[in-house]
């Protein structure tokens, strides 16, 4: 099996620093432009087209796709998916894996990479310059076979320039400040407020081992993944709003995908799992383990 060379923490950190500062400097920007009403409805436009496209990448790509096999795709939807992931800027696709894996398997405990025990300033963001990434050759060697996803891993870079660039060529530079910086800005922030306000704050429907929570607000602006109590409930789930009035705009998409035969051998949660786990008949870890892809 190939091993995977990590960015040299260094140089990791000062990427880190850049892609964390930048958007900063850029929404602050926009922020002013906005007090001055110099914004323009194909700006906002971008930005929201932008800001899907790339949550979409994170939720749906790296996080229930990669991390979790929540779903078998296409190729193609599968190379798309991991592009604009790594256009978040967030690290690359295997870092990214790695560090979720790792997350889960220590959650809230000694070894969690972004654990709010260590404070919410450490779990959101902290974390990147004091911990790093976790090594893709500990936690997700068997991703170390899939050409693609090293490949794109590899490249992490050139996504994220692509990510601020094609804004930048379909609008100019209002189309780099929206749909480039306060689009990261905002996507990562989201992204991050998961690890640490998730952890911290909110509804707990399920008695896990650790302190996730259900977060309406982070639900809805991070398309489903704010339903974090859930997927630590049933993490390979490709669903995590498991309630009705549960937004999820993840799961939905991967429904989209399903139906269209561009994803196969899909995971869901069966309403007898939910009715065993609530009658006390199943604890939720040994549910968890009885979760199994669905065939449609």
């Amino acid at each position: 099996m190939a091993k995977y060379t990590p960015y040299h923490p260094v140089i990791f950190r000062i990427v880190a620093s850049v892609i964390v500062i930048a958007p900063i400097v850029g929404t602050a920007v926009a922020i002013g432009l906005l007090w001055q009403r110099a914004v323009h409805w194909p700006d906002l436009a971008l930005f929201a087209i932008m800001y899907s496209l790339v949550m979409l990448g994170v939720t749906v790509g790296f996080h229930r796709m990669l991390s979790h096999c929540s779903f078998r795709p296409h190729p193609l939807v599968k190379a798309t998916l991991l592009v604009l992931g790594s256009m978040a800027g967030q690290g690359g696709a295997l870092e990214w894996a790695a560090t979720h894996r790792k997350h889960h398997r220590r959650a809230d405990g000694v070894g969690d990479p972004h654990s709010p025990v260590e404070g919410l300033a450490h779990a959101h963001i902290g974390w990147l310059f004091k911990n790093g990434m976790a090594n893709p050759n500990i936690y997700c060697r068997h991703l170390l076979q899939d050409r693609m996803v090293v490949f794109i891993s590899y490249t992490f870079a050139v996504w994220v320039v692509l990510g601020l660039l094609v804004p930048f060529l379909i609008a100019g530079w209002t189309g780099l400040l929206w749909g480039g910086l306060v689009r990261m800005f905002l996507v990562n922030h989201v992204i991050w407020s998961v690890n640490s306000i998730g952890h911290a704050f909110g509804r707990r429907d399920f008695e896990t081992r650790d302190e996730s929570h259900n977060v309406l607000f982070l639900g809805l602006l991070g398309f489903g993944e704010g339903w974090h109590n859930n997927h630590h409930a049933f993490p390979r789930s490709a669903f995590h709003g498991l309630r009705r009035w549960q937004l999820d705009l993840s799961g939905c998409f991967i429904s989209i995908l399903e139906r269209l035969g561009l994803a196969r051998d899909v995971c869901r949660v069966s309403p007898a799992m939910l009715a065993r786990y609530s009658s006390g008949s199943v604890s939720v870890d040994a549910a968890a383990r009885l979760l199994v892809p669905s065939r449609r």
